[in-house]
């Protein structure tokens, strides 16, 4: 199967994308990885109500910020260009027409109306309520009178009269009885395709050869399977029929699937919040397989390397946001700290903390900090938070009302006699370093005043850094420099 195997990957370009997409991009990618095979990128993108142009770039870059590289595609190219479906029309047109002259499709002239008022009857009767091949053997005389009435006619599919059973590669053997799939649609009046022709369509001109894709699914694949075997009875194609898996749902809260609705589906809000793409892939991965050995932590070419799809779990995967983070975590822990400096940038730019290009003294801050934070960070975007006090403008530093409130009080013995203490303290020092630092505040907090370490060093904090959660004090107040760290303790006091 090495060398044959070709997969793709098709969405449309309607909204942000979904991480249930994303999963199903990943699985096919290592797939294809897997078996040296070829990873198509194809735009499906025929529904002009809800398709932009927008959606579209946004899919291409998250595809190369996560790094699921495509050997045919947008920006690639390839030998069954295009691949996005709004330029292939034409090719369309012709598979229908050939289709209705082969007798494999026909023309439907039935309303909304007609159509709602038969299912109606058909499940008050208890029968099946898909479409009863009204139109199915129309002679020329009932197709002269349609057209008198001036409707203009859907094209449908004409399924055959057998059971259809598809050999699924994650659910084993489904079968779809006769007369359980009616005739679809596959071309509206107005001459646009759907989903149902040029889906399939493409898949068999592309010469796909495995379909991996959501269980949701499963339901149109003998819909395909017939068409496929159309197509080649009218000598429009000759590959073998594609090999189909269906994955299993991704479900979220209330176990029930998740949407685009809900908040933790869009792939955009993993990236502002600073999610690694090594980090979210592997958990994503996780959603119905595993490597094996209860290893839960791998990179793309490891799963590439062990990706066996007869070890994806039929049943749904739950999406735990929660593990999700903290598999992230161990990413950020695994990089290098340069790198995880460098990650940090754009979120500093986001919140306003630097310049698009940081100066080389922001950036060498940067570096110095991280280690202060890379073991307690779960998402790249908690830096700005941690470590936002390092680069604000002094004009505009604030302190957290709360955290002012319960540690800088004015009161006799409380904080701000503290902020006073550790001010004197520092002021004196000759050299400025972490050591240095943390002995003068010891003398002048434990020893001098008598307090405990946290409620000694509380104060200080919230005062230094605007909150009560930091990076460790005595290193942040080194890289915070002398004057800027007296100057704060001096606007705590005033």
């Amino acid at each position: 199967m090495s060398s044959g195997v070709r997969v793709r990957f098709c969405p449309s370009p309607t909204g942000n994308p979904h991480v249930g997409v994303v999963r199903a991009a990943l699985f096919n990618w290592a797939f294809a990885r897997h078996h040296g095979g070829t990873f198509v990128f194809r735009i499906e993108d025929t529904d002009i109500a809800r398709d932009s142009e927008a959606s579209y770039e946004a899919m291409l870059a998250a595809m190369r910020w996560l790094g699921l590289s495509w050997d045919e595609g947008p920006e690639v190219g390839g030998p069954h260009g295009p691949y996005r479906q709004s330029l292939r029309r034409d090719i369309y047109a012709d598979v229908a027409e050939r289709l209705l002259a082969g007798g494999h499709a026909y023309h439907c002239y039935c309303s909304q109306a007609e159509l709602e008022e038969r299912r109606e009857r058909a499940r008050a009767q208890g029968r099946m309520s898909g479409y009863d091949g009204q139109c199915r053997a129309l002679t020329a005389e009932q197709v002269a009178a349609y057209r008198g009435e001036g409707r203009q006619p859907v094209l449908r599919m004409r399924m055959p009269g057998r059971t259809i059973a598809v050999d699924d590669l994650v659910r084993g053997q489904v079968s779809f009885d006769a007369g359980q799939v009616p005739d679809y649609v596959l071309v509206r009046a107005n001459g646009q395709p759907l989903y149902t022709l040029v889906n399939p369509v493409d898949d068999a001109l592309m010469g796909i050869t495995h379909v991996l894709r959501g269980e949701d699914l499963l339901s149109s694949t003998p819909r395909q399977i017939a068409l496929h075997e159309a197509l080649r009875e009218l000598g429009v194609v000759t590959g073998p029929m594609p090999v189909y898996g269906h994955l299993p749902l991704v479900m979220g809260e209330g176990n029930r699937k998740l949407s685009k609705r809900d908040p933790e589906s869009s792939l955009d809000l993993y990236r502002q919040r600073g999610f690694l793409p090594e980090g979210l892939l592997n958990y994503l991965a996780l959603l119905g397989w595993s490597l094996g050995d209860d290893q839960e932590i791998f990179d793309l070419a490891e799963m590439a390397a062990a990706f066996d799809v007869a070890r994806v779990n039929p049943n749904p995967a739950r999406f735990d946001l929660k593990k999700c983070e903290a598999i992230n975590g161990v990413w950020l822990r695994r990089l290098p700290v340069g790198e995880v400096a460098q990650r940090i940038v754009p979120h500093l730019v986001a919140a306003g903390l630097v310049a698009s290009e940081p100066t080389a003294e922001q950036r060498e801050l940067l570096v110095a900090a991280t280690p202060l934070v890379q073991e307690r960070m779960t998402t790249l975007g908690e830096a700005v938070d941690l470590l936002g006090f390092l680069f604000v403008a002094e004009d505009q530093f604030t302190v957290d009302a709360d955290d002012a409130a319960k540690h800088l009080a004015p009161s006799p013995g409380a904080g701000l006699e503290v902020v006073a203490a550790a001010r004197q303290a520092l002021s004196t020092l000759d050299r400025w370093h972490t050591a240095a630092i943390e002995a003068a505040l010891r003398a002048a907090l434990v020893d001098g005043l008598g307090l405990k370490p946290r409620h000694a060093f509380g104060p200080v904090r919230v005062a230094i850094t605007g909150s009560r959660v930091s990076p460790p004090l005595f290193e942040s107040l080194d890289l915070l420099g002398r004057d800027r760290t007296l100057a704060r303790l001096g606007r705590a006091l005033a």
